[in-house]
This record gives structure tokens, sequence and C-alpha cells, in this order.
């Protein structure tokens, strides 16, 4: 067994244990035994508990899955309490009180004894905590997660009096609100309702939740090169999110993608969204796609909401803006970095830390064309303490192409957390990093002599990837609540991109159920993505990378490809592979006249020049007093080409205008364009006070303007400055 097996083990017995209470004598046979038990609820003798607020259904959606999974139910209500009280619930609380009723309640429920059963508790059993444990060591609790107009319409309807709370000054609304925190701290997994769900809808859903749940098997990840399946569609080997979030790369060299198609949302529940708050629309959405026994719901909730949190300069985290006619601005640049990327890269250091085995260090190995590097860093230095010290990150950039403020914002970062300027452009930073993660001598040497792992950040990593879908169903959302649309109308994304991870993820966010239409993907003159949307050839030969004033695009092979391909050919993984594996050798590949059409059908492309690029930043501002970046005028310029005008458009603005200073400056016709990144920043301020990004301008305030190393364009190179911050990171197994 190698050292990177037995770590993934290892990680996979620490989260059994993790994710499951253990018995009183805390034997880990308990669990393991009952996770390998047979597949029904009833032969497993699990208990359902169903938990709520009054009026989500408990108790006609227990009768009803009592009968769809042929096992006895439970009321608490009915069958416990008013059998040990021999009164009716409603005197009780009237007889003592609401403190004393809760008490009371707990201790009749810590009695309660049975198994195989559901079980419908009480609005209020969540409150008491030695009721909750003493559930849930034979019980497995969903939460029925109902929307809140909906509860009161149908409690006024029914004229409930027997609610704790009730009475004491609190609205209804005030009472849902406290007891959410309770239900979401004892909930194993939720159903999300939609707006106006009946109770047998409920009732559906709830099943759905429980066959995923029992089957964790269902959720697994396949490469977008594997062709070896098992009769139920997944890999002979199979790859859960956990195992796909610490390796990154798959080993054969593809990427890793979902086994089965991304779960779809309800209109009804799309609508409920609309009115959340975006770590509540993440946390929906990421639920979905994070199976609870690889991350827990509650540890989910906590992550996210870590991650969304005071570090966005908006409340908002990704606001949509009204720009000029059908057009709207998606502003992904209000992170501390300024860009994108810390829409992922904020979240992903959490995931990727509890999914580690414990044992080990890990290594992040990344290429950046300039906002990713920065994002990484930033991301990654927000973990704990603990995590840190086994948890480094090494970033590569080239040299020459960057802006100055993003290359002050890499080099700043030291210990753990560096960069590294690279005499070469990003392709060749990215092939080094994959040939890293691919090399198993390499690799094996690292995990052998460091007891070090390497994985990678980059949009490659699923983990990097799956985040991005929330922004695209966000803005919809917005759109939605904003009265721009009502549900089911279409939208159209035009996005700037060079790694297609940005595109790839508006994909996904389709599949889930947002009814974008058309994907437009924008490109600079380093275009060789649009010829290939274009033509269906793939050509690198005798292309060269040509700087520009949007750095994040100037690439020219885009990993995220080989994904879109592998979604627009319905899973080909044999086809994937052989064009990847020729294109490694060869430079070029071509998709069939079938297939082009399809990758024609989701996808548009076009490509502009640096001088339009720099005309539409100063059109815009002088239409509408708006500054954007040179990637948010790329995606303006080629939507304004290629958008048919038939439904709104959202463009993705990637990064705020000032970690370009320079250009913007200068397609601003700004007399004298300073050298210094904060004088630059100062005269942007002066033109657009309101844009202003804080934490851009204290980053760059605070900057040591550090030296930093530079290596030439050798892969031994890179390799040797990995072995040299492995040895100063982590402590080297003698």
């Amino acid at each position: 067994m190698t050292s990177r097996v037995f770590c993934h083990l290892v990680a996979k017995i620490e989260r059994l244990c993790y994710n499951h209470f253990l018995p009183p004598d805390g034997s880990l046979s308990y669990v393991i035994k009952a996770q390998m038990s047979s597949k029904s609820f009833q032969s497993e003798e699990r208990n359902i508990l169903l938990m709520g607020p009054p009026g989500s259904g408990k108790t006609s959606v227990g009768r009803i899955l009592s009968d769809k999974l042929g096992m006895p139910v439970i009321d608490i209500d009915d069958d416990v309490l008013e059998r040990v009280w021999g009164m009716p619930v409603a005197d009780k609380l009237a007889e003592v009180g609401g403190e004393l009723f809760l008490e009371e309640e707990g201790k009749a429920v810590c009695n309660l004894s049975a198994s195989g059963c559901v079980i419908s508790l009480t609005g209020s059993n969540p409150l008491h905590t030695d009721a909750m444990r003493h559930l849930k060591r034979s019980g497995l609790a969903l939460y029925l997660d109902v929307d809140g107009d909906d509860i009161i319409e149908r409690l006024s309807r029914i004229k409930v009096n027997r609610i704790v709370g009730q009475g004491d000054g609190m609205s209804m609304r005030d009472i849902l609100q406290y007891r959410k925190q309770f239900y979401e701290t004892w909930a194993d997994t939720r159903v999300l309702c939609g707006r106006g769900d009946s109770v047998e809808q409920v009732a559906e859903k709830a099943l759905q939740v429980l066959a995923r749940y029992q089957d964790s098997e269902s959720d697994t990840y396949t490469s977008t090169r594997s062709h070896v399946l098992r009769k139920n569609g997944s890999t002979n080997d199979p790859k859960f999110f956990s195992d796909v979030v610490v390796e990154g790369l798959a080993p054969d060299g593809g990427l890793y993608v979902p086994t089965k198609a991304f779960a779809k949302l309800e209109p009804s529940q799309w609508l409920r969204l609309a009115s959340m708050s975006y770590p509540e629309r993440a946390l929906a959405i990421l639920e979905k796609c994070i199976h609870p026994l690889d991350i827990s719901l509650l540890e989910l909730r906590s992550m996210v909401n870590q991650a969304y949190g005071r570090n966005f300069a908006k409340e908002s985290v990704a606001p949509v803006k009204h720009l000029i006619g059908n057009q709207y601005v998606l502003e992904l640049f209000h992170g501390p970095t300024a860009s994108f990327k810390d829409l992922a890269l904020q979240l992903m250091p959490h995931l990727f830390a509890h999914c580690l085995p414990r044992m080990c260090n890990y290594l992040l190995l990344v290429a950046t064309s300039g906002d990713t590097g920065s994002a990484v860093l930033s991301g990654f230095d927000s973990l704990g303490a603990a995590d840190r010290q086994r948890v480094g990150v090494l970033v590569f950039f080239p040299e020459r192409g960057l802006s100055l403020a993003q290359k002050l914002q890499m080099t700043g970062f030291k210990g753990n957390a560096r960069a590294l300027g690279v005499l070469a452009d990003f392709d060749f930073c990215q092939k080094s990093v994959k040939r890293m993660l691919a090399d198993p001598s390499f690799t094996g040497h690292l995990a052998v002599e460091y007891t070090t792992v390497l994985s990678t950040a980059n949009s490659i990593n699923w983990a990097r990837l799956l985040p991005q879908v929330v922004y695209h169903a966000s803005a919809y959302l917005d759109l939605l609540r904003n009265g721009v649309l009502t549900f089911g109308d279409p939208v159209d994304v035009c996005i700037p991109t060079g790694n297609f991870g940005n595109a790839m993820s508006a994909v996904y966010a389709k599949q889930m159920g947002v009814p974008i239409n058309r994907v437009i993907c924008a490109f600079n003159h380093n275009c060789v993505v649009s010829d290939f949307i274009s033509t269906g050839q793939y050509d690198l030969r005798g292309r060269k990378l040509s700087l520009s004033s949007s750095p994040a695009v100037d690439i020219l092979k885009s990993s995220n490809l080989e994904r879109f391909i592998y979604h627009v050919s319905c899973g080909n993984s044999n086809l994937v592979r052989d064009l990847f594996v020729r294109f490694e050798d060869e430079q070029v590949f071509a998709v069939s006249e079938y297939l082009l059409q399809r990758i024609q059908q989701e996808i548009q492309a076009g490509w502009c020049s640096e001088e339009n690029c720099l005309a539409a930043i100063q059109d815009v501002y002088s239409e509408t007093g708006y500054i954007m970046d040179p990637h948010t005028a790329l995606a303006k310029v080629v939507a304004d080409r290629l958008h048919d005008r038939s439904c709104p458009l959202v463009l993705c603005s990637t990064a705020h205008h000032a970690k370009f200073a320079p250009a913007v400056l200068k397609a601003l016709r700004y007399p004298y364009i300073p050298h210094d990144p904060l004088e630059q920043l100062n005269a942007l301020s002066a033109i657009g006070e309101a844009q202003r990004h804080d934490a851009l301008f204290k980053y760059l305030r605070e900057s040591g303007r550090e030296r930093h190393t530079v290596c030439e364009a050798d892969f031994g190179v890179l390799t040797d400055q990995v072995e040299s911050m492995i040895q100063d990171s982590f402590l080297k197994v003698l």
C-alpha cells in the first residue's frame, strides 16, 4: 500500500468516526458495522427523526414515510407526551409555562426507547440537548426546512395555541427564526422545501434525501479519462468528494467530474432561494453536491458562513448591478484580493483542510496567470494555526506579464505560503504543476522522505471549481428578486475566460436548473479556445502567447476544456482520453462535426483586440460612469457582438479595475500614469471614488515590496524549489 493510499484510508476512517455519534463505549467497531449493514433503514434498526418548526408537516410527512417505507410511526405529541402526562400538550404548556414545559418534555423523550421507526418530533424537542442526544443515538435526523411564509399561513389557518414562546411577546416569525439554529445544529441532512410545497411534495423530497443519505456511494467521482465502470455507473475504485479534493488531479492525468449528473433544484426551491442571502444560497447548492458523510451539514454551514462573511466588502458578496439596456454586471471582486477567485478560494481551504488525513503534510502547487495566486495564499492564510502547520502553498507565476499590483499581492507571503516568479508563461507553469502531480517517482519520493503529499488549488481541483457554480445561480436569483425576470425566463452570461473554469461552472449551474440560455466566452488575442469553438480544431502548433492588459486570459492550454468536452460528449471518456493524450504529443486535435454542433449549442465565443478592449473601458465610463477592468471590457465587447438581446445578459466582472490600474488609466486617457501602484490607485480613486476597493488599498499600502525568487523555465529547477520548500516547512522523517 502506497503512502498516499494509506493516508486516504486513514482519512476515511477519521471522517467515519467524526460524522457519527459513537456508542457509550466509544467502540469504533460499532460505527463501522452500522455503515456496512443492510441498506434498509428498518434492518439497521435506525429511527428516522423528523425535525422542523410547528406547521412544517412533521406528523403528516411521518405518516406518509411510514407507509412508503413500511416502518412504524411515532408522533411525540400524541404517542409519548399525552400518554405520559395524561392530558393534552396545550393544557400542559398552559399549566407549567414554557421553560418548565421544555424540561418536562425533555424528560419524557429521554425515556423513549424505539428502533426502526419514523419519529415525528415536536417543534421544541431540538431545544433540549439531552433529549436530542438520546434520540440521535439511534436516529437519523431530517430537518424539514419549510418556507416561513408557508408555515405562518398554515398555523394561522389551524389556529395552533401550543407553541413554546407564543404569547411571550414574540411574533411567530421571531419564534421560527430563533428555533432555526437548533434544527440546523442537530440535522444530519436537510429537506429543502420549495415555496408552496404540499405535504405530499415535502414527503417526496424527504424520501429522496433519505435515499441519497443511505446510498453514500451514489455521490462518486470519475476521471474525464476513465473508462472502467461498474454496473451502477461508478468506477471500480470509487472516489468520493473528500478523495478528489485531496488528490486534485486524477492519476490518469484526467480531471475529476461527478459520476452522475448534478442534482437539480426544482423551480419552487429556486424561488425560495431568491429571498436568501449569498451564504444561504451557497449552502443550499453545495449540500446538493457534497454528501453529508464527507462533510456534515453543520460543518459545511460553518465553512460557508466563515468564507462569505466580513472578508467581503459587500454584504451581498457578489452583487448584480444594472449597466445599460438589458446588460447587468455581476461584480465578483469584493473579496480580499479583488478578484472572482476569492469566491472559491475563501471556501476551498476549509474544505481541503477538513478532508486531509491528520498524519500527513500537504503541499499545494498552484500555477497562476495573476489572480489565482493571491487568492489561494489569502484563503489558506485564513486557516487555523494547526492546519497551517501541515498545509503549505507554493505558487508559480510568470515573472513577466502580471500587473505590479498582482505581483505585490503574492510576494508578501512567507513561510508555508510563498510565490515564485518563473521566466516563462502561464502555460509552462501549469504544465509543470500537472507534470509533478502525475509523476509517481517524484510524488512517491516526497511521500516517503517527508510524509508530504502534493495537490493543487487550481481549477483542475474540483473543490476550486464547485463554489463558482454558486455565483452564477446567485446572479439569476438577484435578477429574479429584483423583478427583472420571472423564474423560467432565460438569461445569457458572458464570461472572460482563460482556463475555462468560470465558463464550466456556468454550464454546471445550468445543469442544476438555472435557466441560463447561452454561455458566451470572451477572449483576448490569445484566442485559441475561441478558434476551437468556431472550427472544432484545437491547434497550438506555431501559436505563441502574447502578453496583454488582461493577463488572466493570457492562456493557450485551457485545462477545463477537458471537462467541457466530457460534458458535451455525454461522458465519452474514451474520446476525451484519445483527444488529450494526442494533444499532449502533437499539440493539435479536432472534434467531429456532430460534437462541434453540440459545443456551439451551449457555448458562443469571440475575442477582442487590445485597442477595442481599452476603448470599451472609456466608452462605458463616458456613458455610465462605471469603470470596468480589462477582463470585464473583453466581455462587454464580445457580448455586444454576439448577444441577440432576446433576454437579459449578465457580464461577469472578474476583477476590480484597480488591479490593472495602468491599463485602465491609459484607457481613461489619464494624462500621467504614476509608476507606484499606490499612487495609481489614488489616481483611479480621484476618478471613481465610489468604486474604490479598500482591501486592495490596504494591502498595497502595507506591502514591504520584498524581493522574491525568480526561476528559470526549467522543470528540474521547479522540482528543486518544491523539495526545498518542503524541507523548510515540514519536519523531515529520518
